[in-house]
């Protein structure tokens, strides 16, 4: 995989780690509850539901790039205009009255069984893999070691993000309470996302 290509996926794939989802509000639910006894818990979960959501996926790719390169060219079209429209869809809908972590007494082996399920199980997570990590793979050139890379690369980052998260619960509890933050730290992703989505179907149309 090209460097430039993989440093792409890197600022897009830390882009899109800090919008404060679905997963990142588990993660601070339990850090606030319990404290960082559960910190290290609660990212592995997190990195394992990733590792297992992605790997599910990319299988899933890479016997569509078997089977068809011109589905797979079309499935990247598809995934760029997902990209925007989640980008669209996140902007509506970002929060105007903060969010609220409600707290939760469990296990350390509670929080990572719950956070791997929840982020392995999640379909939204399976759709965005499918539409986003095409946009990073070269179906000309060997696809075990391309997915490698991007499988580990995310991971990491989606571990070490939800361990950051929380770590920093503590702090993090007030900026949570602001509206007017949490707003535009979704509308930033958003952004992003339509960014990227628009980024891709860009070149693509400039490089065919």
């Amino acid at each position: 995989m090209p460097f430039d290509l993989w440093l792409t996926f890197v600022f897009a794939t830390a882009a899109l780690l800090l919008i404060p989802g679905p997963t990142v509000m588990l993660v601070l639910s339990y850090a606030l509850s319990k404290g960082r006894s559960v910190a290290v818990a609660s990212a592995a979960g997190v990195a394992l539901g990733d590792l297992i959501a992605m790997s599910a996926s990319l299988a899933g790719l890479g016997a569509l790039v078997l089977t068809s390169a011109t589905l797979f060219t079309a499935l990247k079209w598809i995934g760029a205009a997902y990209l925007v429209w989640l980008g669209i869809k996140l902007i509506r809908s970002a929060p105007s009255e903060g969010m609220r972590v409600p707290q939760a007494d469990v296990s350390a082996r509670h929080v990572l069984g719950h956070a791997t399920m929840v982020t392995a199980l999640n379909p939204k997570s399976i759709a965005f893999f499918i539409a986003f990590v095409p946009q990073f793979i070269r179906p000309d050139a060997p696809l075990v070691p391309q997915f490698t890379i991007l499988i580990v690369t995310f991971v990491t980052m989606g571990g070490l993000n939800a361990l950051l998260y929380a770590l920093l619960a503590d702090r993090l509890r007030t900026m949570i309470a602001r509206p007017n933050v949490i707003t535009w730290i979704t509308r930033v992703g958003g952004a992003a996302l339509i960014t990227m989505g628009v980024l891709t179907a860009t070149l693509r149309r400039a490089t065919a």
